[in-house]
């Protein structure tokens, strides 16, 4: 089947990039145990992001391809090395673009050259141990997991943005009209529904330039699917005036000008949304004589109605400048009425803010209980949970976050059944109040006892340190021939090497002092 050049309707289905996870990393330098958590984040996922461009014209492109992806964020690195942030898709629309739901439930309405509007969040990276760090939680032995981007199902509408509408039956001289008021060339034909698709033109009236639409032609029964008009009245809705072209020379049994302006109205009405629109009245083809005295009879009784009528031909272009000259008053009021908008406009979607963070209910089927709320929900996403400690820290969260206060003050019991969430990430586990994590280290979760305390080998170097500096002091007297005998490596973090020349330094010093304690010897016995 071939596709068409225009689309102005299109079903697109964006999915963000997800975030990178964060790194658990322990700093490893020589001759340094324990260096530190130095795990990086993890980059944030890539966003999908609709912005207006004005070169294009049409969503013909998500009707070829409706499967956009952004890319995931990268995984954090040790050394304090951050992911790399996933690259954001942006999706160029044409001006005048209408975002909403399946449901209908619109989003954001693009108008103006860079109008953005994000269609789907990436994911924040997750935190890596350097990140989670603190002065109660030293050693981190665990990361964050990043977050899943969005995901989300989104209908594209095209509204043409134009300043005058020309709606009217098939073959009223729509096209012909737009042809020979600006430089657009829409295709004419002496036939029904020769336009297929919205046509646009640039009209020039004194110092005044509008844009006028030529919408498919309109029949009776358009508002329950006959014909084409219908579904491309939405090109009209953000047009400062509507002209009726009527055609005064048609030979179709039972039409005439009158019955023709009410049949549109009717359609007009059903669609709804233009009711507050001026009108204007285009008798065409006057250049017959017929549909001149026709043009000539029903003008009376129009200009009664309150509407402004001129006669006009598209094949002489009688009556064409009075017409351009009414659509640019018209314009130009309206522009006066509405503040200019910016240049650019970003649509930024409002986060709900106040009210409970979360909220608990009793299941009535297993006696269980259900956690919802956005931080929890997304405390899980985040949390390896083949990890311990991760664990714990989940559960130190929730506690501060007071879930499970809540969950005491409803009456929950040891041992009933939580469920967080009540998605597919959902997770169940059982309630244990006040239970710590990482019991295997004797110490908070997260915390590693080992930084706290001093080594055996750090104790002993310490104690003959004392031991020394009494001695020459003179506070005590210490026989040193063996300092420094027997110390190894791993006591005293030193190279084999150092280790060496400390043992030589040691017995050079004890040598000294005993030359020393036997001269002082022979000094008394000669005394």
């Amino acid at each position: 089947m071939a596709i068409p050049s225009f689309v102005d309707r299109v079903t697109v289905h964006v999915t963000a990039g997800r975030g990178g996870h964060g790194c658990a990393s322990v700093h490893r330098e020589k001759f340094r145990p324990l260096g530190g958590p130095d795990g990086g984040n993890g980059g944030d996922g890539g966003s999908v992001i609709l912005r207006v461009d004005p070169d294009t014209t049409t969503l013909v492109d998500y009707h070829r391809s409706s499967h956009r992806t952004a890319t995931n964020g990268a995984q954090g690195k040790g050394d304090n090395q951050a992911g790399s942030n996933g690259d954001s898709v942006v999706l160029p629309v044409p001006d005048g673009t209408v975002i909403s739901t399946s449901d209908g439930e619109v989003l954001a309405d693009l108008v103006g050259p860079g109008a953005e509007f994000v269609a789907a969040q990436g994911g924040k990276g997750g935190l890596g141990n350097a990140a989670l760090a603190s002065s109660a939680r030293k050693a981190p032995g665990f990361a964050l997991l990043g977050e899943d981007g969005e995901e989300r199902t989104l209908v594209l509408e095209l509204k043409v943005v134009a300043d005058i509408g020309l709606v009217g039956f098939p073959s009223a001289g729509k096209s012909s009209l737009i042809a020979s008021i600006s430089r657009a060339r829409p295709k004419i034909a002496d036939y029904p529904f020769t336009t297929l698709i919205p046509n646009l033109g640039v009209v020039v009236a004194g110092e005044t330039t509008f844009t006028v639409a030529d919408v498919p032609g309109l029949i009776e029964g358009a508002s329950l699917g006959r014909g084409l008009g219908h579904d491309f009245l939405r090109h009209v809705e953000r047009c400062a005036a509507l002209v009726h072209v009527i055609d005064c020379a048609t030979y179709e049994p039972g039409r005439d000008p009158l019955s023709d302006l009410d049949t549109i109205e009717a359609e007009l009405t059903a669609h709804g949304g233009l009711e507050d629109r001026p009108r204007l009245v285009a008798l065409n083809k006057i250049d017959v004589p017929d549909a001149r005295e026709i043009a000539e009879m029903v003008q009376a009784e129009l200009e009664g109605r309150g509407l402004r009528v001129f006669p006009i031909s598209t094949a002489s272009h009688e009556g064409l400048d009075a017409l351009k000259f009414a659509m640019a008053e018209i314009v130009v009021k309206r522009r006066a009425e509405q503040e200019k908008p910016d240049n650019t406009r970003i649509i930024i979607r409002p986060q709900v803010q106040g009210g409970p963070e979360f909220k608990v209910k009793k299941l009535p089927e297993d006696g269980g209980w259900l956690v919802q709320g956005e931080k929890p929900e997304r405390w899980v996403k985040q949390t390896d949970f083949t990890n311990a400690e991760a664990v714990g820290y989940l559960a130190d969260r929730l506690n501060r976050l007071g879930v499970e206060k809540k969950l005491l003050e409803l009456g929950a019991m040891e041992g009933d059944g939580v469920v967080i969430g009540d998605g597919p990430n959902a997770v169940m586990f059982d309630f244990a109040p006040e239970v710590q994590a990482g019991a295997e280290l004797l110490s908070r979760r997260g915390e590693d006892q080992r930084l706290e305390e001093d080594r055996p080998a750090l104790q002993r170097r310490r104690r003959k340190d004392e031991e020394y500096h009494a001695l020459r002091s003179g506070e005590a007297k210490t026989d040193l021939s063996e300092y420094g005998q027997g110390w190894v490596e791993d006591e005293v973090d030193l190279s084999p090497a150092e280790a060496k020349r400390a043992a030589e330094k040691a017995e050079k010093l004890a040598r000294k002092e005993a030359r020393e304690l036997a001269l002082q010897k022979e000094l008394d016995q000669n005394g």
